[in-house]
């Protein structure tokens, strides 16, 4: 059963989840092949007992070899059962606040570590894992190595350290896009609107005809008490303007 769902707190969601590899019972079992092996010779070594002093030491030495290599068979068996177990058992995740953890069967191994916490991701991947696709990653906290926890040989590793990081970002994305100024908001107060359509000028004042004969008039009268114009010319002149009317 996926552990990673049960585990949920409220509001948190998987973000990014993932298995071990199928290489992974191999990886560990390296030992325990070695184990099979060598079993497998002494079993084809041991010498069988037969009549005389000699076939008594090799009778003995032979019953010697096999218990050796049937002690080596159970192991070896019992190590790789103990690793397929490991393998089937192993859930990692991320979410939007942790990164996850649940591996074995009988004995329970688990971590549940705050994005917060988390201060660096490191990624290892083999020759092999890189053609096969898988790798290790190794989660680093402010506790140092003593918070460290290693997740080997997990499927997509490379995939898993991105969301990770994507995950931490998120929240510094979306605080840095609520605290940018909306280009479409209203403009601070002491700003001019760019919208608005300034007051056009008030249009200059047409002086009337009346006013522009009186104004003439005026002109005309200085002239003829100055001399400038004669008598006839002055009532010529007037009763011209005063036609205009």
């Amino acid at each position: 059963m996926n552990e990673l769902r049960q585990a949920l707190l409220s509001g948190e969601e998987i973000i990014f989840e993932t298995r071990k590899h199928w290489m992974a019972p191999v990886r560990d079992s390296l030992i325990a092949i070695l184990l099979l092996i060598g079993a497998a010779i002494l079993w084809a070594l041991a010498p069988p007992g037969g009549d005389g002093l000699f076939g008594t030491i090799g009778g003995l030495l032979g019953n010697l070899m096999f218990w050796i290599a049937v002690a080596a068979l159970v192991v070896a068996v019992a190590w790789i059962v103990w690793n397929i177990g490991a393998w089937l058992s192993g859930n990692y995740g991320v979410s939007n606040q942790r990164v996850l953890c649940y591996e074995g069967l009988l004995r329970k191994h688990s971590s549940e570590t705050l994005l917060s916490s988390v201060t660096d991701v490191k990624l290892t991947v083999p020759a092999l894992g890189g053609m096969l696709g898988y790798g290790d990653l190794t989660i680093l906290t402010a506790s140092g190595t003593e918070g460290s926890d290693t997740f080997k040989t997990i499927r997509r590793a490379a995939e898993f350290r991105t969301a990770l990081q994507t995950a931490q970002t998120a929240p510094k994305t979306a605080a840095s896009t609520e605290a940018s100024p909306d280009p479409a908001a209203a403009p601070a107060a002491g700003d001019p609107d760019p919208s608005a359509v300034p007051p056009a000028a008030p249009a200059a004042a047409t002086p009337s005809p009346t006013d522009a004969t009186a104004a003439s008039l005026e002109k005309l009268a200085d002239l003829h008490a100055r001399g400038v114009i004669t008598d006839a010319e002055f009532e010529a002149k007037k009763a011209e303007l005063l036609g205009r009317i």
